[in-house]
């Protein structure tokens, strides 16, 4: 599990809740209209903006925010270094038996084997990563329907409630309940965009950035070997991707 993404969520909700016990208890920025208006009309816009099925999913997309990225660009680069050494000396047909830490790496450490060139082996692995970026962006796209329609449907909640207020004139005791309405569906807006959908989908975004960088190292390295580069070159040339401390890390490794 991801402990920063647990640790700010639970934070900013506890210090968000903690503000309200403070005030003199939960019980007056809970209105159950105020709520189904807001997330229950957020809930079926987000729906009606999109499919069945990328509907339902993105839900479990959303869960992998609570997920390490379990990717290792230095790792990767040594790897590709020990291959390049291998098939320098012995052919790309050795690398057959050779493991490799993920799918992605062992479909393009196939198409060596098999006899792909170095553009057939890029244009081959290029689709796939374009492939990973259109299925994240068709997840993260619902997500920015959330932040968008959360803070709209508050406002419409708000709405009503002034509607039903400015009715109720003559009757004082109707003006509480419609005023509650009008100015927690606002909150319960604002809440829900800032508080949960937006964070999320920065680092849904941050998770594919990960994961687009690292295919795109193995990818550079591939068409290296594919060249006959040797190991250091391989080292030297994908290090510029790494940040300071990676490369540091891949130094001391090397």
């Amino acid at each position: 599990m991801d402990i920063a993404t647990i640790i700010g969520f639970i934070g900013a909700l506890a210090f968000v809740v903690g503000s309200m016990l403070a005030q003199g208890g939960f019980e007056p920025y809970w209105n159950t209209a105020g709520f189904f208006i807001v997330f229950g009309g957020s809930m079926m816009c987000v729906m009606y903006s999109s499919t069945m099925s990328n509907f339902m999913g993105h839900f479990k997309a959303m869960m992998t925010v609570f997920k390490v990225v379990k990717l290792d660009n230095t790792q990767a680069i040594l790897r590709l270094s020990e291959l390049s050494a291998l098939a320098r000396k012995s052919g790309l047909m050795v690398l057959e038996t050779q493991e490799v830490p993920d799918p992605f790496f062992e479909k393009g450490k196939q198409l060596l084997v098999d006899g792909a060139d170095e553009g057939k082996l890029k244009r081959i692995l290029d689709a796939e990563v374009k492939s990973l970026q259109l299925r994240h962006q068709a997840m993260q796209k619902i997500v920015k329907v959330w932040i968008d329609v959360g803070p709209a449907m508050g406002m419409i909640g708000t709405l009503i409630g002034l509607v039903m207020m400015l009715g109720n004139m003559t009757d004082p005791k109707a003006i509480g309940p419609a005023m509650a309405v009008a100015m927690l569906t606002t909150l319960y807006g604002a809440l829900l965009a800032s508080l949960v959908f937006g964070p999320m989908l920065a680092k849904m975004e941050y998770n594919t950035d990960l994961e687009v960088k690292y295919r795109k190292i193995v990818i550079d390295g591939l068409r290296f070997i594919a060249r006959g580069e040797s190991p250091r070159n391989i080292q030297e040339n994908l290090a510029s991707n790494l940040s300071l401390k990676e490369q540091i890390a891949l130094e001391a490794a090397a």
